[in-house]
Order: C-alpha cells, then structure tokens, then sequence
C-alpha cells in the first residue's frame, strides 16, 4: 500500500514535537509543585490540581507522541510570519487598550485585528463573531467572576 502525501518512513514530527513539549511542561510543573502538599480528594491541598493537570500532561503526551511514532513522516512547515505578527499584535493590543477603552472595545480590537491573520475571512461572520464574543466574555469575565476592567472608556 502507497503512503500518503507526505508520509513516509519516520515519525509524524510536528506530532513528536507536541508531545516533547507536553511532556516536558508535564515534567517541569510536577518538578515545581513538588514541595505543595497534595492532600486528599476529600481535603485537596494546594498541590492537588497542579499535579494532577501535570500528570493528564504527561499522559496525553505519551499517548500523542506513541501515535506519532507509529504514522508516517510528516514535515514541519516553515513558519508563517503574518499570522504570527499579527495575533501577536492582537493580544497585545488587547492587553493596552483593556485599560483606557473598556473590555467591550478592546475585545473588538482583539478579535477583529486578529481575524486579520486569516486572509481569507468574512467581515460580516467576523463583526458576528466579534458581537458574540465579546458579550459572552463580558458576562462571564466582567459579571460572572467579577473581573475589576471597566467595560466602557472610563
């Protein structure tokens, strides 16, 4: 049987890369809790959750990194720099704006800057998008949990 476009013999690489990095963040983050008292399930210390999120790291980078390894070769493609630039450009203009425009601007500034990474959007699904988001995000983050950002220009 032929291979796919693309594969041949080694492993799925951008694959075995994900799985190094899980399993790597895995291993640094129960290396760092380990000094955090677990406690139990009935009384969780504040090592609990950390080890836990660590160890269904470790797990899911085992199993993707053992699934990668039995696929065919795939390579990794060269780094585009406009989607990068631009989601970069995105959050970080977020992150200034939050404070001098309010969470409902600076949220359309992030997604609507970041729809820019894809060439090929719609504006009128992304305005939608935008409209969706946002409101969600203040329900959640600005009512729900009490997050101290205005929504509007102070």
């Amino acid at each position: 049987m032929a291979a796919p476009d693309g594969a041949g013999k080694g492993a799925d690489l951008p694959d075995v890369l994900t799985a190094g990095l899980f399993i790597g963040f895995g291993a640094l983050g129960l290396w760092l809790a380990r000094d955090l008292d677990q406690g139990t399930l009935a009384q969780m210390g504040p090592g609990f959750l950390p080890r836990a999120v660590c160890i269904g790291l470790l797990v899911l980078g085992g199993i993707t990194g053992f699934a990668a390894l039995r696929r065919g070769a795939e390579p990794i493609e060269a780094i585009r720099l406009r989607p990068l630039l631009v989601i970069t450009l995105a959050i970080v203009g977020f992150a200034y704006l939050a404070e001098w425009l309010g969470f409902v601007l600076a949220s359309g500034w992030l997604i609507i800057v970041g729809s820019l990474a894809d060439p090929g959007g719609r504006w009128r699904t992304t305005l939608l998008l935008a409209a969706g988001l946002t409101l969600f995000g203040a329900l959640v983050f600005i009512y729900g949990l009490g997050v101290q950002m205005p929504l509007w220009p102070v």
